[in-house]
């Protein structure tokens, strides 16, 4: 299974944010810096962000003092099930598109790759996002931080 973008800069954001309050920061991240960090597009990132903050797992303050935090929940998140609603409802591949399989009313494929597509989440099941960030994933992340903003 091949995770959308969307999902895997997801992922990565959650864990930029899950390091920001164990690094000696003075203020949390900003979207633009952990785009920067990320080295990905502001724009797709601020996109990200929004649905995040929508699903409670991220808070945003805007302003001076403002940025981006990872909530408690954020925190003790299930990556299974965050694969699961950021990938949304859908098959591994499409049967039923512009141009139908032929083999749409009869197929097995399709069941077996959506069992194998579960699996693949339920074997993320256990993962938390503060899981992810554990040594030597988090000091990395910490380290990459290097180039912080200060509000002089």
């Amino acid at each position: 299974m091949r995770l959308t973008r969307f999902t895997d800069l997801a992922l990565r954001v959650l864990m930029r944010l899950a390091v920001a309050d164990e690094g000696d920061r003075e203020a949390p991240p900003t979207t633009r810096e952990v785009a920067e960090t990320m080295r990905v597009p502001y724009t797709h990132t601020a996109k990200v962000v929004a649905r995040l903050q929508h699903l409670g797992l991220v808070e945003a303050r805007r302003g001076r003092g403002g940025g981006l935090a990872l909530t408690p929940a954020g925190r003790r998140a299930s990556v299974g099930g965050l694969v699961r609603e950021l990938e949304g409802p859908g098959d591994v591949v499409e049967c039923e598109g512009a141009v139908p399989c032929p083999l749409n009313s009869a197929c097995r494929l399709r069941g077996a790759l959506r069992r194998a597509q579960e699996a693949f989440c339920a074997s993320l099941d256990p993962l938390t996002v503060a899981d992810l960030v554990t040594s030597p994933t988090g000091p990395l992340l910490i380290g990459l931080v290097g180039g912080r903003r200060t509000d002089d």
